[in-house]
């Protein structure tokens, strides 16, 4: 019963079709006061504002520290839509569901179905994807550009193939990518698992060691790495961007180079967090499938007495790949002072993927230890997987079902939560009041400022590129050139003495909480 519910199609679309609705809705209401998104949103609304296509400012006047890719793609999409939410959100969106396409495939053609379902379901239903998924920050287009090139190193390791010239070319052209979304961040993903791995491989070649009827030579051919020279030349491009705005951005060394990158390793500016921060999280956050991982492992192990030496030699090379991949980069991270849940996220993918190895491994030794023709994981010498001749349900086909009912309840139940609690305690009380005053000011022509204020998300809200200080909004005002300012309700009532012939509006945000910040209000004549 439970094996038919898995491998039943019904299942399969109905686990994708919610996923596709968490990514598409679990952060209704949408706006951007919160986890840096209206900094990552001006960027491409300076681009097509000021023509600034490399080298943009935060909404006060800071410079931008992430390099321009994303907002390159944001600003296209409007071009061709219109619209500045599309453009926003659409980047992560499509990222997202192209790696829960890719996952799916590649854990489908590896493992088989269950696996495969498993995978998807671990990427989709958990709390990091759909928070990510339409979330305006350049989390999952880096983690799309890292599960790519992971990906087409496991491919390499599980074809036993050479790497050739093209595909030097298109590991350049993924790291080009990642370099300039998020800059060298891309090697704490990628550089200790492939070390690691590397490690661990010329051991092998070193001691004879390998698979049955394989030869050192062979074995010598399952490489990771790809050679030098896409990694130095796409860090490369990335310099040539840095040394530009060295040059021509003023405060883009200390803002950008100093403070954004080297002041990461330390602890004087960014709040450092203890070197297990990311663990209870990831724990947390990517729950139950953290829990199937860890008890899959721990099941395994106890089945082999223990002999955790046996589990590593018995281990093939790609699971071997997924899992450096996926702790080379927990511990990468974690090494760094300066943490947010967030950034570990492209582990994700490769833990879904391992997932999905262990899974067809633990069925392949359930099949083996009742005396059954076993279900093998590992591909052939033609590359094809062999077909399993079990159909019953097996202990960790229970686990998985077990697994997909909870994190549908918990992801679906907490992604509803939220989303009526963001309506109900209005989240998006300045984006309403940001789309009526605009409706406002297109209906009585009004000249009009926004006077500064600590939230970011002002100024595209109300589709300004810049704030003008109280001083220069009183004189502005007072000779004439302003008909309407939005202030906050702390600074409004000194403004209105100031001002000649003005007067509070009805138009007003409405009232949030204090931690969501303040509220703001229209000043007229």
């Amino acid at each position: 019963m439970t094996k038919t519910l898995l491998e039943d199609r019904r299942t399969l679309w109905f686990v994708a079709g919610l996923t596709v609705i968490l990514f598409a809705f679990a952060n209704l209401p949408w706006q951007l006061d919160d986890y840096d998104q209206a900094k990552q949103a001006f960027t491409s609304f300076q681009m097509i504002k000021e023509g600034r296509w490399f080298y943009q400012q935060t909404p006060h006047e800071h410079v931008a520290t992430k390099p321009p890719l994303v907002g390159w793609i944001s600003a296209g999409l409007f071009a061709i839509t219109r619209s500045w939410d599309t453009a926003w959100r659409l980047p992560s969106f499509l990222a997202a569901i192209a790696i829960a396409m890719l996952l799916f495939r590649a854990a489908t053609s590896a493992y088989g179905t269950i696996p495969g379902l498993i995978a998807l379901g671990a990427f989709g239903l958990n709390l990091l994807s759909p928070r990510l998924a339409t979330l305006v920050r350049t989390d999952m287009p880096l983690a799309l550009a890292i599960f790519l090139i992971g990906l087409l190193i496991w491919q390499k390791i599980r074809a036993r193939t050479e790497w050739k010239p093209r595909e030097r070319i298109y590991l350049f052209a993924l790291l080009t990518v990642a370099m300039l979304i998020k800059g060298p961040i891309v090697y704490a993903f990628l550089l200790p698992g492939i070390a690691l791995f590397e490690w661990r491989r010329r051991r092998v070649v070193v001691a004879g060691v390998g698979d049955p009827g394989k030869s050192p030579n062979v074995q010598s051919q399952h490489s990771a790495w790809s050679g030098w020279w896409p990694w130095i030349a796409s860090l490369a491009v990335f310099l040539f961007w840095v040394i530009g705005g060295i040059l021509f951005t003023p405060g883009f060394f200390d803002q950008v180079v100093m403070r954004e990158f080297v002041a990461r390793f330390g602890e004087t500016i960014h709040r450092p967090q203890p070197l297990y921060f990311y663990l209870p999280h990831l724990l947390h956050k990517f729950a139950p499938w953290s829990v199937l991982i860890m008890g899959i492992a721990v099941f395994d192990l106890a089945s082999r007495r223990w002999r955790i030496g046996a589990a590593f030699r018995e281990m093939s090379a790609e699971t071997f790949w997924l899992l450096c991949w996926s702790l080379g980069g927990l511990i990468a991270m974690s090494l760094i002072p300066s943490k947010r849940v967030d950034r570990i996220f492209p582990i994700v993918p490769p833990l879904c993927l391992l997932l999905a190895a262990q899974i067809a491994k633990r069925n392949s030794r359930s099949h083996r230890s009742m005396g059954r023709p076993s279900e093998s994981v590992d591909f052939d010498s033609t590359g094809h997987r062999p077909v399993a001749a079990k159909n019953s349900a097996t202990p960790v086909h229970r686990w998985s079902a077990a697994a997909v009912i909870v994190a549908i309840l918990f992801t679906g139940g907490y992604t509803i939560f939220k989303i009526v609690s963001g309506y109900r305690d209005h989240h998006d009380a300045l984006v309403v009041f940001g789309r009526n005053l605009r409706h406002e000011v297109e209906a009585h022509h009004w000249r009009y400022e926004v006077v500064s204020a600590k939230d970011e998300g002002l100024l595209l809200y109300f589709r300004k590129t810049h704030f003008i200080e109280p001083d220069r909004a009183v004189i502005e005002w007072n000779r004439g050139n302003l008909d309407a300012l939005v202030a906050s309700t702390e600074k409004a009532p000194a403004l209105v003495g100031e001002l000649r012939d003005a007067s509070l509006s009805s138009l007003k945000s409405n009232e949030r909480k204090k931690e969501q910040g303040r509220d703001y209000v229209l000043i007229t004549h």
